[in-house]
């Protein structure tokens, strides 16, 4: 329930102070007006006194029938004024009565409303705390959104930096790949060229083993020339060279070739750069 404003608190009070003060104003009213026919009726049977007691003063001893009479008249009068006087009194107490009643029911309805206006208050004090708890939970959660929003923030910068480092990690990843794509090129190219020279260097030393076992033949044969060379096609050996000669000859032949070293004698590297 809404609070009123000031002026509608004013107005409500001064319709409960119109309401107590006009609660008993049919009585007042009442009594006001009964007190103004008694007064009427007062100056009447005085003006009728006087005037029994002019009529006696006048008419002496043979009056007094006639004074009897008017006394009895007036008598009469007043009895029934008195009787008049007593229903009207009897009215007034019943709607003193009336009054009374609708006053308990009126003071009934009061704390009614007054106890209404208590649990009203009441209530208005909670909705009041819980309006304050609620702004206090929003102040709070708007400033749980804020820090969310500088945290999710923080994390976007973070988050870029770190896509930022990706992409040069990977172009770093990219040039070393291409880097051990040529290294390992290299290194097979070294490979294959150092199978070749050993290729080349197994031929030539089976082309002088071939020599060899062929003067050890002609050596422990007959005393014929030497054959020649039919890899070569150059010279023959002489006659006259002993076996340690010829031993020497031939690892000095087989150990060079196009300035390269026999296997046997060339260490082999085997690193990625061949």
């Amino acid at each position: 329930m809404a609070e009123p404003s000031w002026q509608e608190l004013l107005r409500l009070r001064l319709t409960e102070r119109n309401t107590a003060e006009s609660a008993f104003a049919p009585i007042i009213e009442q009594y006001r007006r009964l007190a103004q026919q008694t007064k009427l009726l007062k100056e009447r049977n005085t003006i009728l006194l006087q005037a029994v007691g002019t009529v006696k003063g006048n008419s002496g001893t043979s009056g007094s029938g006639e004074g009897r009479a008017i006394a009895e008249a007036y008598h009469k009068s007043l009895d029934a004024q008195i009787s008049a006087l007593r229903d009207e009194l009897a009215t007034l107490y019943k709607t003193q009565g009336q009054n009374a009643q609708r006053l308990l029911s009126m003071n009934e309805t009061l704390r009614e409303k007054e106890e209404l206006t208590r649990i009203d208050s009441e209530n208005l004090r909670k909705a009041r705390d819980e309006i304050a708890a609620l702004r206090r939970k929003v102040d709070q959660h708007a400033e749980l959104m804020a820090e969310k929003d500088r945290t999710v923030q923080i994390l976007h910068d973070e988050i870029s930096t770190s896509l930022l480092e990706l992409s040069q990690v990977e172009e770093r990843n990219q040039i070393l790949a291409k880097d051990n794509a040529k290294l390992l090129q290299r290194w097979l190219d070294a490979k294959q060229a150092e199978a070749n020279r050993m290729n080349e260097a197994n031929e030539f030393y089976e082309n002088m083993r071939s020599r060899h076992d062929t003067v050890l033949t002609w050596r422990d044969g007959s005393g014929n020339e030497p054959p020649l060379s039919n890899a070569e096609g150059g010279d023959s050996r002489p006659t006259s060279s002993s076996g340690k000669d010829l031993a020497t000859l031939e690892l000095s032949t087989a150990t060079t070739k196009n300035g390269a070293l026999f296997p046997a004698h060339q260490g082999l590297n085997l690193t990625p750069n061949g």
